[in-house]
């Protein structure tokens, strides 16, 4: 059993004991954010003449050493080791010998650990802010060719009003725009050392903590070193940011999977992203949507676990907090995949432009036209609601549409109609009318696809 303790004990941890104490089996990955960590705390106790140049170089290039052996696979990380600082230890002893001991000095595994982990947690934020923008760029894309696409737009899964592909998916756009900016938020506000904290209490040696910081491209060093080690806020942020990220992802897919149907046919998935049925040889399935969503609830439950975990735990650190990592993984491996497969599947499916336009003039989408051009005649809102609801209720039992109505059950309704009724309620004018910021019309979604594009250079 390889690990950093056991002066004080005069005999072995059983070996059930150890098994679960142990955090090798994942913390393995942190290799390369422990390494990393190594250097600059040896670089800065040498600054400080704590260690020598000599002692420093010795270190550093035992470290590196390791850290290649590592990854072209020369050298192992097994589970006969603890965790991975004692992995990383022992190697570093073995091959330089007692210099190797010196490591530790003015460290504890709590502040080794906290650093380790935020790290980490940096790195994969900007990578699933370099994911989700990737995905921003092909709904950009869906937008600049679709400002004229129409389609219907809904509320309680009901046709509510017409609107355009681009509309609808700008609105995904939005969404996807606050996660990234919740992660650029979080890596804000975690973005402090953590190193040289000690246990919970410092260190009598002259660390220079904000050296490190700066090593490490931290914006500075944390200010309170019990906080330090049992901080796990910006794991709570992140989970709960990506909880939002699946939940953004799971209501597009809930939309690709029922525009599939068909019922619907708006969109042909490519067949790279769907799989076939074992029985029923017709059937095209939107596989990756559905696991899209299924996943969801796995990275909520992550957030949940972590959540759990924190509540009881009083300062500073407790081993509880060894829980923090499987799950957060996890999570942002689930993320990450997620976001990858969707946006593959996005970018190669192909909407059925004509059938979201005649499902658009289906559903008396431009009832509420009905309403708006009456208004502009000078009749209040909830009269003309009322008409243009009795104009509904003949065009249900005639069965056919409001454009099929004659001027002559128009004017049975209200004399103030007019031959340009039909004008008003086309589908290129209840969009292209909507001229409000946020609306649908094409001037306005040309503007806003103009605004997404100077982000995204700019981000």
């Amino acid at each position: 059993m390889a690990q950093l303790w056991g002066g004080r004990f005069t005999k072995e941890t059983d070996q059930l004991v150890y098994n679960f104490n142990s955090s090798i089996s994942f913390d393995r990955k942190f290799y390369k954010q422990d390494i990393e960590g190594s250097i600059a705390h040896v670089t800065m106790l040498a600054k400080q003449n704590i260690l020598t140049e000599t002692e420093k170089n010795t270190i550093v290039n035992g470290l590196e050493s390791i850290l290649s052996d590592v990854e072209s696979g020369k050298l192992e990380i097994t589970d006969e080791y603890e965790d991975v600082h004692s992995f990383v230890e022992a190697n570093l002893i073995n091959r330089i010998g007692d210099s190797g001991k010196k490591l530790h000095t003015g460290r504890s595994r709590n502040d080794q650990v906290a650093l380790d982990m935020k790290l980490y947690t940096r790195d994969e934020v900007l990578e699933i802010d370099e994911l989700v923008k990737e995905l921003l760029k092909v709904i950009l894309t869906i937008m600049e060719e679709n400002t004229e696409t129409f389609m219907p737009g809904f509320t309680h899964l009901q046709k509510a009003q017409p609107i355009t592909l681009a509309h609808h998916m700008g609105a995904y756009f939005e969404m996807f725009k606050r996660d990234r900016s919740r992660l650029r938020d979080i890596y804000n506000r975690m973005n402090f050392c953590p190193l040289g904290s000690g246990a919970l209490a410092g260190t009598t040696y002259p660390l220079d903590r904000e050296y490190t910081a700066k090593l490490l491209e931290f914006e500075a060093a944390t200010r309170n070193s019990m906080d330090s080690v049992s901080d796990r806020d910006y794991i709570i942020e992140l989970l709960s940011a990506l909880a939002t990220v699946m939940m953004h992802l799971s209501r597009f897919s809930e939309e690709v999977i029922i525009w599939n149907t068909n019922e619907y046919r708006f969109v042909e998935l490519d067949d790279a992203y769907s799989t076939g049925s074992s029985i029923m040889p017709q059937k095209k399935n939107p596989d990756i949507a559905e696991l899209v969503r299924g996943k969801t609830g796995r990275v909520y439950g992550a957030l949940m676990s972590i959540l759990t975990t924190m509540k009881g735990i009083p300062l500073a650190y407790n081993k509880d907090m060894q829980e923090d990592k499987e799950l957060t993984f996890d999570a942002i491996d689930t993320v990450k995949g997620c976001i990858a497969l969707f946006t593959g599947m996005v970018r190669t499916m192909t909407f059925n432009k004509e059938i979201m336009e005649k499902s658009a003039k289906g559903g008396f989408t431009n009832a509420t036209d009905v309403a708006d051009y009456l208004v502009n005649k000078g009749i209040p809102f909830r009269d003309a609601h009322s008409i243009s609801g009795r104009l509904v209720l003949l065009c249900i039992e005639k069965k056919g549409a409001l454009d099929d109505l004659s001027i002559d059950e128009y004017k049975k309704e209200n004399k103030l109609f007019e031959e340009d009724i039909y004008q008003a309620i086309s589908l290129d004018t209840c969009v292209n009318k909507r001229m409000t910021l946020g609306a649908p019309s094409k001037t306005v979604m040309n503007q806003v696809i103009e605004e997404y594009k100077i982000y995204l250079f700019n981000n």
